[in-house]
């Protein structure tokens, strides 16, 4: 990676790790207000995505192998995910549903951060090896997120039942598993030694 590529991606991730962690305070609020599975799944994925930019900021210094190694670390860091589980449980015990019209702004403000983050990353989502790989993954994973969040809210309204949220609440969490799977597998492909020609 040149120095103008570098500097590309540490301008990128700053921004997206930015504006990931503030979006993830607003969304976490939000759904603890409006008891919304699928937005309190979506809150963490931004704070995992702040937190995965942060990482690569910090790692963008290293030599490339050290840097192959942190793709475990960023692996490790999309199962915090896995936090939705006992949200979504307590929904499952008590199916409340959440304010449509609360579920539509958040998942519309959502949206915006990120398309803005998928913009800001996808010139440079091949300039870092995972790393790069790891923050466009979870960009454009948060798109469908969305999407599928502003879907719950029109069957929400519909239906005034909370299984729609808790769906895509765990969709959500199975988009986080399977990013995850694949930064993993990514970390050990440039783990190995290259095969001598």
């Amino acid at each position: 990676m040149c120095a103008a590529e570098r500097s590309a991606l540490r301008r990128a991730v700053g921004w997206v790790a930015a504006l990931n962690l503030g979006y993830f305070v607003v969304e976490f609020a939000i759904a603890r207000r409006i008891g919304s599975v699928s937005l309190f799944a979506d809150s963490i994925d931004f704070l995992e995505d702040s937190a995965l930019n942060t990482l690569i900021l910090v790692a963008l210094r290293w030599q490339p192998r050290r840097r192959a190694r942190l793709g475990f670390i960023l692996a490790a860091v999309l199962l915090l995910g896995a936090a939705t589980l006992w949200t979504a449980w307590h929904k499952w015990l008590l199916p409340l549903s959440p304010s449509p019209l609360g579920l539509s702004l958040t998942a519309l403000g959502a949206l915006a951060v990120n398309v803005s983050c998928a913009l800001l990353l996808a010139p440079v989502r091949y300039a870092g090896g995972n790393l790069s790989r790891a923050a466009f993954l979870s960009a454009r994973n948060d798109l469908w997120a969305n999407l599928a969040i502003l879907a719950a809210a029109g069957l929400t309204f519909a239906w005034h039942s909370a299984w729609p949220d808790l769906a895509v609440g765990l969709g959500i969490l199975g988009l986080s598993l399977g990013a995850a799977r694949e930064i993993w597998l990514r970390a050990r492909a440039e783990q190995r030694p290259p095969v001598p020609q």
